[in-house]
C-alpha cells in the first residue's frame, strides 16, 4: 500500500493539471482588440477632420491632416506609433483590472495569518471538522490549499497501514498538488505588464526618433524660418510618443510590484499553511 499510493497520486496530479494547459481567451484576444480599439481612437477620435484646420480630404489609413485645434489633437501628429502606444496602456489597463479581480478573489476574506492561526488552535485541539468550516469561510487560494490539506490530514488520521512519516508525506503531497493547481491562476498574464514595462518606452523613442527624423528633414530642404517653426513644431508632436511611452510603463511597473507584492503574501500563506498542518500531525498523531 505505501508504495501503490504515491502512484496513484502522481497520476490525480496529471489529470488534475491538464486543465491548467487550456487556451487563455482574455490573453489571446485582449492585446489584438486593444491595438484595433488604439488604432480606432488615434484615426477616428484624434484624427477626426473636425479637430484641424487643414484636414486631409483623401482619409485614407493615414490621413495627412495639418493645424491640430487642440493640444490633445497634437497626439495625431506624433505618427503610426502612437496607435501602438494607445493600444499597450489599453492592455495594460485591460490585465491590470482582470489581475485585480483574480488576485482579490484568492487572498480570500480577512487576514490570513488570522486564518492561519485559527486553523492551528482547531488543530491543537484535534478538531479537524472546524478547521475545515474556517477553510470554507475563507474563500482563497489559501484556504483552497489548507482544505485539501486538511481532508487528506483526516483521511491519514484514521489509516493504520502507514506510519507516521508516511502520513506526513503523503499530507505534504497533497499539498504540494493543490498549490501547484493555485499558483498558476495567481501568476497568469503578469507577463504582459513586464513586457509592456520595458517595450512602452522603447516604442515610444522610436515614434520620437521618427518624427525628430521627419523634422529635421523638412528642415533641410525648406530651410528659413518658416522650417524653423516647423521643426519646433516637429518636436513637440514627436515628444508626446515619448510621454505616452513612458506613462504606460510607469503605470505597468507600478502595478505589475504591486500584484507580485500580493503574490508573494497569498504564497506566503500557502507555505505557512502547509508547515502548520505537516508540523500538527506530527505533533499529535506520532
Amino acid at each position: 500500500m505505501a508504495e501503490i499510493k504515491p502512484t496513484a497520486t502522481a497520476a490525480a496530479s496529471k489529470n488534475a493539471a491538464q486543465p491548467q494547459k487550456s487556451g487563455n481567451l482574455v490573453a489571446t484576444l485582449a492585446p489584438i482588440l486593444c491595438i484595433i480599439i488604439g488604432y480606432s481612437i488615434w484615426r477616428f477620435v484624434l484624427g477626426n477632420a473636425s479637430n484641424f484646420t487643414n484636414p486631409d480630404p483623401s482619409g485614407g489609413f493615414w490621413p495627412a491632416h495639418k493645424g491640430p485645434k487642440g493640444n490633445l489633437t497634437k497626439m495625431y501628429e506624433g505618427g503610426i506609433i502612437v496607435p501602438i502606444l494607445i493600444g499597450s496602456l489599453l492592455i495594460v489597463l485591460t490585465f491590470v483590472i482582470e489581475r485585480l479581480l483574480t488576485i482579490k478573489k484568492a487572498a480570500g476574506s480577512g487576514n490570513i495569518t488570522e486564518f492561519v492561526r485559527k486553523v492551528q488552535f482547531h488543530l491543537a485541539n484535534k478538531e479537524v471538522d472546524k478547521a475545515l468550516v474556517e477553510c470554507d469561510k475563507q474563500k482563497g487560494s489559501v484556504g483552497n490549499v489548507m482544505k485539501a490539506g486538511l481532508k487528506k490530514y483526516k483521511e491519514m488520521i484514521s489509516n493504520t497501514e502507514l506510519d507516521t512519516d508516511q502520513k506526513v508525506l503523503n499530507i505534504q503531497k497533497e499539498i504540494e498538488e493543490a498549490t501547484a493547481l493555485e499558483l498558476p491562476m495567481l501568476e497568469k498574464n503578469l507577463v504582459f505588464l513586464s513586457t509592456i514595462a520595458s517595450v512602452a518606452t522603447l516604442l515610444g523613442l522610436f515614434g520620437t526618433v521618427l518624427g525628430m527624423i521627419r523634422s529635421f528633414s523638412k528642415l533641410g530642404e525648406e530651410g528659413g524660418g518658416e522650417a524653423a517653426r516647423e521643426l519646433s513644431q516637429g518636436i513637440s508632436e514627436a515628444l508626446y510618443n515619448t510621454a505616452l511611452g513612458i506613462g504606460t510603463s510607469a503605470v505597468a511597473i507600478i502595478m505589475y510590484n504591486v500584484f507580485t507584492t500580493s503574490i508573494d503574501g497569498i504564497t506566503y500563506g500557502i507555505d505557512e499553511s502547509g508547515f502548520t498542518l505537516t508540523q500538527s500531525f506530527a505533533a499529535n498523531y506520532k
